[in-house]
């Protein structure tokens, strides 16, 4: 199973129809939110299963600010991240998702990609496919795979 996961498209798509035309079909596709008002349109281009939740940017959105998601034999928890403070760190995130019994925390919010499968949960953040704030600023989202023996392998994708 092929999930494309991405965050903070803030009503630019240039990079997303890039980014989908690059990886072909998929199977899911993840959005952690600022969508700001186009998650129709995403939902459209996307072609497949999606789950969009809002972001800090969403204000008046009708979007569910968090979302668990059961994928394969994972439990997902969905969140943008600033009501976890993720722009200091993980902590609380991490502290959040363990007491929600989940096995992996997704989130957006900081613009800056980030994969942790050694941890319990996994954290994984795609960074931003529109504005990119990591060293080097390129936008990034991350393909994540479900194996035919049930293991999960994520890919941080750059354009």
């Amino acid at each position: 199973m092929k999930i494309l996961i991405v965050s903070d498209t803030h009503g630019r798509h240039a990079n997303l129809e890039e980014a989908l035309e690059r990886e072909g079909a998929i199977d899911l596709f993840l959005h952690m939110g600022d969508v700001e008002g186009q998650e129709r349109y995403i939902e459209a281009m996307t072609e497949c299963p999606n789950h969009i939740i809002a972001g800090n940017n969403d204000l008046f959105s009708q979007l569910p600010k968090e979302k668990e998601v059961r994928i394969g034999k994972y439990n997902i928890w969905m969140t943008h991240g600033h009501n976890y403070y993720v722009s200091t760190g993980t902590s609380k995130l991490r502290d959040a998702a363990k007491a929600r019994g989940v096995d992996i925390v997704m989130y957006g919010h900081t613009h800056k990609p980030y994969v942790d499968i050694e941890s319990s949960p996994m954290v994984i953040n795609p960074g931003s496919i529109s504005y990119p704030r990591q060293e080097g600023r390129q936008p990034s989202y991350i393909v994540m795979n479900i194996l035919a023996d049930g293991q999960v392998k994520f890919e941080i994708k750059y354009l």
